[in-house]
């Protein structure tokens, strides 16, 4: 975890919400030189820290509303940092709480250069982030109709469909084989959804395919150098990522990507495994899918998985192979080379 540690002559903290927010700016020596609730809007804030400007920096606990925070900060030449919302203890563990308390707080640990960063992902790319990942939001939503069509079946002790519910010419009569009227409606509903996504998605992904060219299309080209890895999984990496110079080593990338397993430990004794929720969720979603399609048709992927799973077990040995698959692309992006088999293999 790397912590903010510019010295600066204005802080200001903000605890932040959707319609409000309360600012905090202390000077140098920590005096409070101003705090007010104001609306969460552009005007009031500029108008409010107007005196203050003179380098003066921003901080504010990562939340779902932080995007206009930031890209004004970036205009208006104002220092901005994001704090990591898990990692900053001092506002979530204290005995009162509130809004002008948790700004104070935020002040305060960021004079103090004790506040826990989070990356501030850059404006150019974000929006196109956000769109994959809303992409990848609708797809399991297709994917748990089809699993209700299925389950159905199986409530009502009905023999196989004999068909492939994802293809789109083979479930026109899935709805048929369900005998009592409400069964029925409630599998045409899930067939009408299943078709409304077939025809949304694929033109999604190619609108963000057609964006990630325009960005870094010789990254997306290596990432799909890779086996296992097609233009979906290709495309959430880029995104995830945006760029691999903002990891200095393959292990601050793992770790970010949720791919290996912390350790707890003091004097010398390991005490357990923390922290395993925090860091990229859909960069660990994306590896553990590149780790399965890897082994599709790939005898020599399926041998190695095989010397894994005996020596660890088949649940680790899939885990290690997506950390592989994570270190290789890693490197791969770092030394602009596409994915080596026999490197792999080998290692």
């Amino acid at each position: 975890m790397k912590f903010y540690t510019g010295q600066h002559k204005h802080y200001c903290g903000i605890d932040l919400h959707a319609r409000s927010m309360y600012v905090y700016v202390l000077d140098r020596a920590g005096v409070v030189l101003v705090h007010k609730n104001i609306a969460a809007a552009p005007e009031p804030l500029l108008a409010l820290i107007g005196p203050y400007r003179e380098d003066l920096v921003i901080a504010v606990e990562c939340m779902f509303s932080w995007y206009w925070l930031a890209d004004l900060c970036a205009r208006e030449k104002i220092g901005f940092v994001l704090g990591h919302a898990l990692y900053m203890k001092a506002i979530h563990g204290a005995k009162a709480k509130n809004d002008r308390i948790d700004a104070h707080k935020i002040a305060a640990l960021l004079r103090g250069g004790l506040i826990p960063q989070a990356y501030v992902y850059p404006a150019k790319m974000r929006a196109t982030r956000d769109l994959m990942r809303r992409r990848n939001y609708l797809m399991r939503k297709r994917a748990e109709l089809l699993a209700h069509i299925q389950n159905t079946a199986s409530q009502y002790n009905l023999p196989a469909l004999g068909v492939r519910v994802a293809r789109p010419n083979e479930r026109k009569g899935v709805a048929a084989q369900f005998s009592d009227p409400s069964a029925r409606k409630s599998i045409e509903l899930d067939v009408a959804m299943i078709d409304h996504y077939d025809k949304v998605l694929p033109s999604l992904e190619h609108q963000i395919e057609q964006t990630a060219q325009g960005h870094d299309p010789f990254a997306l080209s290596l990432l799909r150098s890779t086996p296992g890895i097609g233009q979906v999984l290709a495309l959430s990496i880029l995104y995830e990522i945006e760029r691999i110079s903002r990891f200095a080593r393959v292990q601050e990338f793992l770790s970010y990507g949720r791919l290996v397993k912390p350790t707890q430990e003091s004097a010398g004794k390991v005490l357990g495994h923390s922290g395993r929720r925090i860091g990229n969720a859909h960069l660990k979603w994306a590896y553990s899918e590149a780790a399965v399609c890897f082994l599709r048709a790939n005898p020599r992927g399926q041998a190695m998985l095989k010397t894994l799973s005996d020596r660890h077990g088949k649940p680790k040995a899939m885990s290690i192979l997506a950390a592989k698959l994570a270190r290789a692309t890693y490197f791969m992006l770092k030394r602009k080379v596409p994915f080596e088999a026999e490197r792999f293999y080998r290692t």
